[in-house]
């Protein structure tokens, strides 16, 4: 995935959540993720450049029947048309947001095997413009951003076949092997070419990984967010590391249960 948010089919342009015990959760991201001597994330859980990357919003009435899951934000060419598609291939309607003339303007879907999924329509390109660049020019790293998106499944191959339907994605398979078995995961490409995001098969380095999408967030000192992690009250429950012993990514779970993934921005 692109550092940059682009305005296209099939893009990510954001995510967010609806989470019990409001203020608790974002302590805790706020507290795990602004991390490093230059933060790629504020206390507010904007980026470094004050844009809204993630979201995190309070579980009130309205929301308590979404799932508790990390719900990415999909460009599509026809919100109505993807809502249409995803009904016809096992999907469920969650939340479908219309305008005062029926129109189609956001919805929030599961796939067949439970994962949430927001989808709107492609943004004006103006929307998402970054910032001045002499306005950027001292931070010293990269905005904080979703870095990559994922989705580990049991039928990777059904589920890739959903999303190509529902959001416009094209494939480039990505080889593989376990236990000597030859498969392929699947990269899904956006309407620039770039991949927009993975869908995987529970098995290998996934195994074990819980069918939800998941972000992979970046932060500046990823060691240092992980006994943040912990000492918040959430769980390291994968890690991976570098040559140097040093923590490169890890799949955590938040104080409520909700499942993401942090790597070293």
């Amino acid at each position: 995935m692109a550092h940059d948010i682009v305005p296209c089919v099939g893009c990510v342009l954001s995510a967010d959540i609806a989470v019990p015990e409001h203020d608790r959760e974002v302590g805790f991201y706020a507290h795990v993720l602004t991390t490093g001597e230059q933060p790629l994330w504020r206390e507010d859980l904007m980026n470094n450049l004050g844009m809204p990357i993630i979201g995190l919003g309070e579980r009130i009435a309205d929301y308590e029947h979404l799932p508790l899951q990390w719900m990415p934000h999909i460009q599509v060419a026809d919100v109505a048309a993807s809502v249409e598609r995803a009904l016809e291939c096992g999907g469920r309607e969650v939340m479908h947001g219309k305008d005062e003339g029926g129109a189609s303007q956001w919805a929030v879907l599961l796939d067949p095997n439970g994962a949430a999924f927001g989808i709107i329509p492609v943004v004006p390109a103006e929307a998402v413009a970054p910032p001045d660049a002499a306005a950027t020019h001292d931070l010293g790293n990269d905005p904080g951003r979703i870095a990559w998106l994922d989705l580990t499944v049991a039928d990777a191959s059904a589920t890739r076949d959903f999303y190509q339907q529902v959001v416009g994605w094209s494939v480039e398979e990505v080889a593989l092997e376990d236990a000597g078995e030859r498969y392929a995961d699947y990269n899904m490409l956006g309407g620039d070419g770039n991949p927009a995001a993975g869908i995987c098969h529970a098995r290998g380095v996934n195994l074990g990984l819980p069918p939800v999408w998941m972000l992979y967030i970046p932060v500046g000192d990823l060691a240092e967010s992980l006994r943040r992690v912990r000492d918040g009250g959430g769980k390291v429950i994968k890690e991976t590391t570098g040559a140097d012993g040093k923590p490169t990514c890890a799949v955590i779970q938040d104080p409520v249960g909700v499942s993401l993934a942090l790597a070293q921005g």
